[in-house]
């Protein structure tokens, strides 16, 4: 089967309508974009963030529901049931409603402050999304592809055990959920820190942790180039990476809020997450026939159009 795996999108409908345009989708005589021998993949990370929250759902929950499409879970879709999910042992929710969160969160939450079933209705939708997809010659997973979390996990369902059992910090659940939604991390040296793109100070890196030369921070930092200049070229002590081989299914990310022309990370590894909620973003898809080996070719991408 011939795939279309698309990024994140983050409420950023008017250019998810021209990447489907330009890949040959088209609306059925129902509303739903169709491709009449592809199908599309999408890697979460729907909501928050763009201006047109409800209109990206719109699209892609009827291609899904259809069969048009399929679609992991991101790690805002896991946010969002957190938010929404009392926690009926500590009182509140399962994520807090602090200022912090409603800040990164509030887009979403304005979009369908005025019809609650409609919210309600589309967090219980979030909740039946996988946490990762294994399609044979093909993995699709949000952040990180952790064979020792996904073996541990047995099967790609958030649960509502699992819900509680990782929302809480100090459970293996909690580390689980952010490894392979959020992706792996790992402390920097005493002293250094960076601000992310929401301005929050950050301790930790996200790393590429495919990358078996990546021996120090500098190296195996995976973040926003501004930030390069604030991580150290110190070797890392420990174990910090995942084995995933040449040899493995060709793999898909998102997340990462990525710059420059698109291209693999690895032979058979690619993250599609090239950062369309800000601007001069692009929303970028990757056009897959069956290939063990990824090619710079076989990107296709869209300029942002949201104001």
């Amino acid at each position: 089967m011939s795939f279309d795996i698309i990024g994140d999108i983050h409420g950023c409908s008017k250019t998810l309508e021209r990447l489907l345009t330009k890949l040959g989708y088209s609306r059925d005589t129902e509303g739903v974009f169709r491709h009449p021998d592809r199908t599309v993949i999408f890697l979460g990370d729907f909501i928050d963030r763009g201006p047109h929250q409800r209109a990206v759902i719109s699209i892609v929950r009827p291609m899904i529901d259809t069969g048009a499409a399929k679609s992991v879970m991101g790690n805002h879709e896991y946010n969002a049931i957190a938010y929404a999910t009392p926690d009926e042992e500590a009182g509140g929710f399962l994520r807090a409603h602090s200022a912090n969160n409603l800040r990164q969160h509030g887009v979403f939450l304005d979009a369908y402050a005025d019809d609650p079933d409609a919210y309600r209705a589309l967090i219980e939708w979030f909740k039946a999304l996988p946490l990762w997809l294994e399609l044979g010659d093909l993995r699709i997973i949000h952040a990180c592809w952790d064979r020792e979390i996904i073996q541990r996990l047995t099967a790609p369902v958030l649960t509502d055990d699992l819900l509680r059992a990782s929302s809480g910090k100090g459970q293996w659940e909690f580390e689980a959920i952010e490894t392979i939604l959020k992706g792996k991390e790992v402390p920097l040296p005493d002293g250094h820190m960076f601000h992310d793109k929401d301005g929050n100070a950050r301790h930790h890196i996200r790393i590429r942790w495919w990358d078996r030369s990546a021996t120090t921070y500098a190296l195996a930092f995976f973040g926003p180039e501004s930030a390069r200049t604030h991580i150290p070229d110190d070797e890392i002590d420990g174990d910090h990476l995942i084995e995933y081989s040449h040899e493995e299914p060709p793999l898909f990310l998102g997340h990462y809020w990525m710059e420059g022309v698109p291209e693999p990370l690895a032979p058979n590894i690619a993250c599609m997450d090239y950062s369309v909620a800000k601007e001069g973003g692009k929303l970028v898809a990757y056009r897959w026939d069956g290939e063990q080996d990824l090619s710079r070719k076989k990107f296709v991408a869209v300029e942002r159009l949201e104001p």
